[in-house]
């Protein structure tokens, strides 16, 4: 039995008919068209499918579409405003720290997560907010110059 569900997506409200069981990664990406959300492994370990449930990152895989019932959730289409990336996609680009792409929505998503908690974080507290994202192309050291590059821009 489908359950009514109101949710706020990238600041667009959304009320869809959602079966108990749908995952908020199923509704993002089949119901709603945001494939910028990854299905990686489906069980909370490669970060993936992050994205901000009222501004805190959470695995969407792991996540039933109805926890979300009132929330505002932002995916990484939510970043880029006007289709201008923002600095920390843009900072991304910049560094290389993007290769195949995969995990690149997950890391911004809690990359955003930790730069809007700690707008100055040092080099462990941000490989430490990263440690639930997998990356086999980069090998995370741009990934945290890029972060490490936004962070220092904020504080000029």
């Amino acid at each position: 039995m489908k359950k009514i569900l109101t949710l706020t997506v990238n600041g667009f409200k959304h009320e869809l008919a959602v079966e108990p069981r749908r995952t908020l990664l199923e509704l993002l990406r089949e119901d709603l068209g945001l494939t910028g959300t990854k299905k990686g492994c489906g069980i909370g370990d490669c970060g993936g499918c992050t994205v901000l449930v009222d501004g805190v990152a959470t695995f969407s895989c792991l996540t039933l579409a109805i926890q979300v019932e009132g929330c505002a959730i932002e995916t990484v289409e939510g970043l880029a405003k006007s289709g201008k990336l923002n600095d920390l996609q843009q900072a991304f680009v910049d560094r290389g720290a993007v290769q195949c792409g995969f995990c690149t929505p997950g890391m911004l998503m809690t990359s955003t997560e930790l730069l809007r908690r700690d707008p100055n974080p040092d080099e462990r507290e941000i490989r430490k907010s990263i440690s639930g994202n997998l990356c086999r192309c980069t090998g995370y050291q741009k990934i945290v110059e890029a972060i490490q590059a936004v962070a220092e821009k904020d504080h000029e």
